[in-house]
């Protein structure tokens, strides 16, 4: 009996170590039930971690590019950040997003004076929306050194803007990650009395990418906010008044924008466009909670 009794305790063992190694395996196989298995689930992983792997399959191109890779410019295009843009998203092929076929609701049939209206910032002391209507009185053809801002300081003082974490580029086009990006552009509305266009103003000026901000060959293959907003200097010299919009746009509390959404229509209908510029550096990649940006190599 006392044998019987060891062979079926041997036999139990070896049953209960093959459960064992079974469900080790399946548990490894499925690292979301794994987790929830150790007391820690998916969704509470540390944000950067999920971050990476969002970008784990993103084609970053190379420092040295001009324009960011298609795969680069849709890592930002999330599902909440497709639901403000509230139209079709369709890429241009030089590194933006045309929204709605470039149609806007603006409405720029508006008798005024011209002026920018800028939004508070928020908890987060982030940016938020701008709307302008601009002229011909509105535009600053003077260079910054050559001004101040409305509150009387001098352009020589800057803010870092939330998530401003800076990185050296050590070739390419570009030389530093990030530049401290207008919502409403000195060029446009520097004229306007009321409007602080300094480098000083925290609801105007956001963390944007050197790429995201300056890109402008004078056509339409490399089309950052610059191109955009050559469009509406040139419409303004032309004397044409032009309702503007632009919103950085954020993924749930991450400090840098994932993007900007800039809108724009003269009273006469010659200019229009609705488009997103995401914020993205070829070659870098940035974790928005942070800012931190890393070379990719």
């Amino acid at each position: 009996m006392a044998k019987k009794k060891q062979i079926r305790l041997k036999a139990s063992a070896g049953i209960l170590s093959t459960i064992a190694i079974l469900g080790l395996g399946f548990l490894k196989a499925n690292p979301e039930i794994l987790s929830t298995v150790s007391g820690i689930s998916s969704q509470n992983q540390p944000k950067q971690s999920q971050q990476l792997k969002k970008f784990s399959k993103v084609d970053f191109g190379s420092i040295e590019d001009k324009v960011p890779t298609q795969s680069l410019a849709q890592s930002v295009l999330t599902p909440s950040i497709k639901k403000n843009l509230k139209g079709a998203v369709t890429y241009n092929g030089a590194g933006a997003f045309i929204i709605n076929a470039n149609k806007t609701e603006l409405n720029a049939n508006v008798n005024s004076a011209p002026y920018v209206q800028l939004a508070s910032q928020d908890s987060l002391g982030r940016p938020r929306l701008a709307n302008a209507l601009l002229n011909k009185s509105s535009r600053q053809y003077k260079k910054r050194t050559e001004t101040s801002g409305a509150d009387g300081k001098s352009n020589a003082a800057k803010i870092n803007p939330v998530g401003w974490k800076q990185l050296m580029i050590p070739e390419g086009p570009y030389t530093t990650l990030y530049n401290r990006g207008h919502s409403i552009g000195y060029a446009l509305a520097g004229n306007i009395k009321s409007f602080d266009a300094s480098e000083a103003n925290p609801r105007n000026i956001s963390t944007q990418t050197s790429w995201a901000n300056q890109s402008s060959n004078g056509n339409d293959e490399n089309t950052g906010q610059n191109y955009y907003e050559g469009l509406v200097r040139r419409a303004l010299d032309r004397n044409k008044t032009v309702r503007y919009r632009v919103e950085p746009l954020y993924e749930g509390n991450d400090l840098v924008p994932y993007g900007t959404h800039m809108e724009a229509k003269s009273k006469d209908g010659s200019l229009e466009f609705n488009v997103f510029i995401p914020n993205v550096q070829p070659g870098v990649q940035i974790d928005y909670s942070t800012g931190k940006g890393t070379l990719m190599r």
